[in-house]
This record gives C-alpha cells, structure tokens and sequence, in this order.
C-alpha cells in the first residue's frame, strides 16, 4: 500500500528479484549511518508537545516511551524501531549515544556504572539497567528551534553525536 521510503524489492539486471538484507535497506540517509551496525544504541529526546499531535504518532511516541517533553528513551537500532523513529522525526531529536554520557545517565539515577559497556554492546537489557523514559532538564540556554530540522538550524531530527551534548546540557 504505502511505501515509507523503503525499498520493498531489489531486481538485477535480468529482472529477478533478489532476496538480500540490502533490498531492505531503508533509503532514508540517517537510517544507512544507523545501520552501519547491528545493535547500535540510540537516544531519543521527545522535543515537542502533545497538542496536535495525530493518534498514530502519539500512540508510537508511547511505544518508544516518549510521554512527555524532555523524556529520554535508549532503544536499538533495527528496522522496525528505525521505521517507528521515522515516523515521529517531527517531534523527537535522536543520534548514537557515547558511553560517557550513557555512564552520566546511570550515575544519575543512582545505578551501577559498570553496566555501561554490556549496555552499549548488547548484553543486557536496557529496561533493566535503567528506568525508562528518563527525565531530563530543558537544555541550558535552550533548543536551537522546535520547528526546523537540525541541519537547518534547528532541533528535530537526526543529530549523530551531537545527541551527547544536547543530553550534557540536559543533565
């Protein structure tokens, strides 16, 4: 029915189609950094309010655990959580978090900081390491614009590792 910028199937030259993980690689240029490598973490920082919002991307900004402004979710990248980020994009910064802004989360909510590596390579589960969503403060001197994208100045969207110093002004 819808695309959702995904390339459902991949064909060669003779017109067969062909069955391989790169048919299913979304086209979306932020996604292909994302997928470089499975289980990558992700930060999710929900930007902008509820009013106005559509019942579909409010109900999947609860399914990331994004109920309020200023929430912050850590999921892994795959494919269909990458589809579910793409459809809030509007309404939620993320990028790849660093260990050391991941150690400052957990020293925050007074958990072990030995649970930073097996975090960030995927041997234990993120929900029982912290408590998610994970509130945080307004940054310090403010978000860039909740309106424009964060190439263009702004504050929504894809940020790389940007997303650490946007969670340190928040801490």
């Amino acid at each position: 029915m819808f695309n959702y910028g995904l390339k459902k199937e991949k064909k060669d030259k003779s017109n067969k189609l062909i069955n391989d993980k790169e048919a299913y690689i979304p086209v979306n240029y932020s996604w292909r950094i994302l997928m470089d490598s499975k289980n990558k973490l992700i930060a999710l920082i929900r930007i902008r309010g509820t009013v106005g919002v559509r019942k579909d991307i409010a109900e999947t900004l609860k399914r990331l655990n994004l109920p309020h402004v200023n929430n912050l979710s850590l999921v892994r990248a795959d494919l269909a959580t990458l589809g579910m980020i793409n459809k809030c994009k509007d309404y939620i910064t993320y990028g790849e978090i660093s260990e050391e802004t991941l150690a400052k989360i957990l020293k925050k909510q007074n958990k072990e900081e030995g649970a930073v590596k097996e975090l960030i390579e995927g041997s234990r589960n993120i929900k029982e390491a912290l408590e998610i969503p994970v509130r945080l403060h307004p940054p310090r001197h403010g978000y860039e614009g909740v309106k424009r994208p964060y190439g263009h100045g702004g504050s929504i969207g894809y940020r790389g590792n940007a997303i650490n110093e946007l969670i340190n002004r928040m801490l």
